[in-house]
């Protein structure tokens, strides 16, 4: 097909193509039958150059936030603009991703955009990584998803009881039954194995530059993966 890639690249623009992508990512749900289901949580981050790989040069700012380094902002966005963050909620049970999002900014954004989007199919549990394990993202996640959502995090060492009826239950069942409060929680391994997935058959870089582009692009990575969980048990 002689179609010219510049066509292409700007349909991932397109506020029509992007419609049809959500409406088709809720209709694979509702086929699956998913519902109010016990959900993993997780981000990562997609290299936007090929020069650069996330997992290594993540780890680098990191050493040098922890030194203490005197970079200017400027500089920290310049190097953020290299990478985008990507958040991915999914259905222990299915597989299935039920909330996703991008964002160039912070993993904390896409976090909160990919919860609200999860907010038509529910919840009955979410397990979380210490990133998380805050007052106020424990009661954002009751206030989209009601008190009776289970939430399994693992406490800071600087925790106290100061919070949410929710977050007290939260640091209850944690220290009444650690043994089960862990069992579950260490189910959020699966999404790591997701995102491990779907880099080796997609790959780790996104080849977009404007932000709705690699929504788009993200958009249609988890629904390839969705697909292709979609007919198994």
């Amino acid at each position: 097909i002689d179609v010219s890639y510049k066509y292409v690249e700007r349909l991932y623009s397109d506020e029509e193509v992007h419609l049809a992508l959500m409406n088709l990512h809720r209709l694979i749900l509702k086929k699956k039958g998913v519902k109010d289901p016990d959900c993993t949580g997780d981000g990562t981050g997609y290299s936007l150059t090929i020069s650069k790989h996330y997992a290594s040069v993540a780890q680098k700012l990191k050493d040098k936030s922890n030194k203490g380094s005197g970079k200017t902002s400027k500089k920290r966005k310049d190097k953020k603009m290299k990478f985008t963050f990507s958040f991915r909620l999914m259905d222990l049970k299915t597989r299935m991703y039920i909330g996703i999002d991008t964002s160039l900014n912070s993993e904390k954004e896409s976090f909160i955009r990919a919860m609200s989007m999860a907010k038509d199919v529910g919840m009955d549990s979410i397990r979380l990584d210490r990133y998380y394990s805050v007052q106020k993202h424990v009661k954002f996640i009751e206030d989209e998803f009601g008190r009776e959502v289970r939430i399994f995090i693992i406490p800071r060492k600087n925790a106290t009881l100061r919070g949410s009826r929710k977050w007290k239950e939260t640091l209850e069942d944690f220290t009444t039954d650690t043994v089960s409060y862990l069992s579950e929680y260490y189910k959020r391994n699966q999404s790591e194995s997701a995102f491990s997935e779907d880099k080796r058959r997609y790959g780790w870089i996104i080849p977009q530059k404007r932000p709705e582009r690699v929504e788009t692009h993200n958009i249609c990575t988890s629904l390839w993966h969705n697909m292709l969980w979609m007919g198994k048990e």
